[in-house]
């Protein structure tokens, strides 16, 4: 099995991207959707429906398969032979922002039920919630790209 990752790595990799690019563009668009939702809630019911319609969609279709693909792949990578030292801070600090992304995504999960149910928090909370994701992706790229 292991040797096996080995010869498969490139196309686990690719992949793995693949699934990181769809599930940070989720990441990314779903709290600006939020804010949008939460802003509109006081003018009419219409747009509302909408974004109820959008936010539900982009998480159970987009986002949580590519949470998904995103993990597995990645334990693929790591238990691939060779590719991860686990005794330099990198794979940790990696591993600690992947977790922390989770997290968000779940967040926002929790957030796209409270919008529906009209429980709506400020717009501005949800630009503020927004940057987090920019900033967990900028610890994961300097990580996993100088290796320190």
């Amino acid at each position: 099995m292991i040797d096996g990752l080995a010869l498969i790595y490139p196309y686990v990799k690719a992949f793995h991207v693949m699934a990181v690019i769809s599930w940070m563009a989720g990441l990314f668009y779903l709290p600006r959707l939020f804010v949008y939702h939460a802003e509109r809630s006081r003018e009419s019911a219409e747009p509302v429906a909408s974004f109820v319609i959008m936010e539900q969609k982009l998480l159970r279709l987009i986002m949580n398969p590519a949470m998904i693909a995103t993990w597995i792949s990645g334990l693929a990578l790591v238990m691939t032979p060779g590719i991860v030292s686990w005794d330099m801070t990198w794979p940790w600090v990696k591993a600690a922002c992947v977790i922390a992304m989770s997290v968000f995504h779940m967040w926002c999960a929790r957030e796209r039920r409270h919008l529906s149910a009209g429980m709506a928090r400020a717009g501005r909370s949800y630009r503020m919630m927004n940057e987090v994701p920019t900033l967990l992706m900028v610890g994961i790229v300097t990580a996993v790209i100088v290796k320190f």
